[in-house]
């Protein structure tokens, strides 16, 4: 239910408009300080504010004092005014300040309930466009709106026009290849190609030819001269990242090419200039790497021209809903549910988990909620929360019941952790692929 806070000094008019606001959860406050608080408090995003507040209620000054100091700590919300009959020009004054609009006395149930519905639906709508912006505006991915990401976002868009090398630092999951990306898209490279390797998924002894290329006859199987990624990156962008798992004998090749800007092929003896703008990440901590001979120092200088921490999803909780409902629609419409928003327990959820496993984890929870879920509410039990010694969900007494909630939990788990792969849920089940079907199918979960 929706919060409205009615700001009025008469308990009279306070009684009647409570009484015609019965579908929502109505605060009262009677004078200026108490609307601050009100406000600051429980957040409404409608006020209706009478203009004559005490101490003297003749006089309109306190009312447009209260609505400066609403909009300034709330700019977002919608405050109705209400005046007298003959206090049209006061009424003009705050539409000129910023209120959504005014009514005059007396009150008319019928009239104020359709401009405060109506405030409730523009109130809406500018929070999903505002939701919106933030997905699709020019940090090309950079989702959020707290005050970690707006550093990170401003440290982004003023080294991207630069070519310095970029070290970005963070757990795993929080969106170190995404950051990457916004540099390069904001970069005057955007129109040339981005390339990623991770250093730790390719083994020690393909990483130099896969970096660097080979030429025919390098090695048994080289049958032909093959470009690596740093020239497939020419004039854009290359990401090294889990830089931290680099062998420490390709190291010091790595750190000519960063100096020099040329490379020489696997086999060959030709030096080849290359324009490559390089951003590296690591979940690792360099500096001890140094320390324990394991990274080089002068590499590591290199490569961290400059550092940008990227904040686990722990430290960003106003983010949290903006990306969760991001991913919501996304795969809402990827896998055709008629899914719209989160149940109160879903939310509940996923304000109290702390997410270990940051941005990747959340987003592998959403995916396979939208996919596992019936209704067009995803709820707790559908993101696999189930708080057994707290009780969050009553335990049935029929035995089949109870088997259908904890093997239908397992496969949302599963389906989690292994990003979608049917074969690796199975495995983590320790079931079979036709097994996990027949599941899947016996109790209804609507998996493609």
């Amino acid at each position: 239910m929706e919060k409205l806070l009615i700001v009025d000094d008469d308990p009279g008019i306070q009684k009647q408009l409570k009484w015609s606001f019965a579908d929502y959860e109505v605060v009262l406050a009677s004078g200026r300080e108490g609307a601050i608080t009100a406000v600051r408090r429980h957040e409404p995003k409608v006020v209706t504010l009478d203009l004559g507040l005490p101490p003297d209620p003749t006089n309109a000054s306190e009312g447009l004092a209260a609505l400066k100091e609403i909009l300034e700590i709330a700019p977002f919300t919608k405050v109705i005014v209400i005046t007298g009959n003959d206090d049209r020009a006061h009424a003009l004054k705050a539409i000129e300040m910023g209120a959504y609009d005014f009514y005059q006395k007396p009150v008319d149930s019928e009239i104020i309930n359709t401009i405060v519905s109506r405030a409730y639906s523009v109130a809406r709508i500018e929070a999903e466009n505002r939701a919106l912006k933030l997905v699709n505006g020019a940090e090309s991915g950079i989702i959020g709106s707290s005050e970690a990401i707006g550093r990170l976002k401003q440290m982004v868009q003023r080294i991207a026009p630069t070519n310095i090398t970029a070290l970005l630092l963070g757990e795993s999951g929080t969106g170190k290849e995404i950051t990457a990306k916004a540099v390069h898209q904001l970069s005057d490279r955007k129109k040339k190609p981005f390339i990623a390797i991770n250093c730790a998924s390719i083994p020690e002894t393909l990483l130099e030819s896969e970096l660097f290329g080979y030429e025919k006859g390098a090695f048994t199987g080289a049958h032909k001269t093959t470009k690596g990624k740093i020239e497939c990156a020419e004039g854009g962008t290359l990401f090294l990242d889990e830089i931290g798992d680099m062998p420490y004998n390709l190291q010091a090749k790595l750190l000519r090419f960063l100096q020099e800007k040329i490379i020489e092929r696997l086999g060959g003896r030709q030096e080849i200039p290359v324009d490559v703008r390089v951003v590296c990440a690591t979940n690792q901590n360099l500096e001890e790497m140094v320390k324990e001979r394991t990274f080089r120092e002068d590499l590591f200088y290199r490569v961290s021209e400059i550092t940008l921490n990227i904040p686990p999803l722990r430290e960003r909780e106003e983010d949290v809903f903006i990306l969760a409902q991001f991913f919501l629609q996304q795969y809402a419409v990827e896998y055709k549910r008629n899914v719209k928003t989160f149940s109160e327990d879903g939310l509940s959820a996923i304000k109290a988990y702390r997410w270990p496993g940051n941005i990747r984890e959340l987003q592998n929870k959403i995916k396979s909620s939208v996919i596992m879920t019936t209704g067009t509410q995803v709820t707790a039990f559908d993101l696999g929360f189930f708080d057994h010694e707290n009780n969050d969900y009553e335990l049935s007494l029929n035995l089949r019941t109870v088997r259908e909630q904890a093997e239908t939990l397992a496969i949302q788990k599963a389906y989690a952790l292994s990003e979608g792969n049917m074969s690796k849920a199975a495995d983590l089940l320790g079931i079979t692929r036709p097994t996990l079907y027949s599941l899947i199918e016996k109790y209804s979960l609507n998996i493609n």
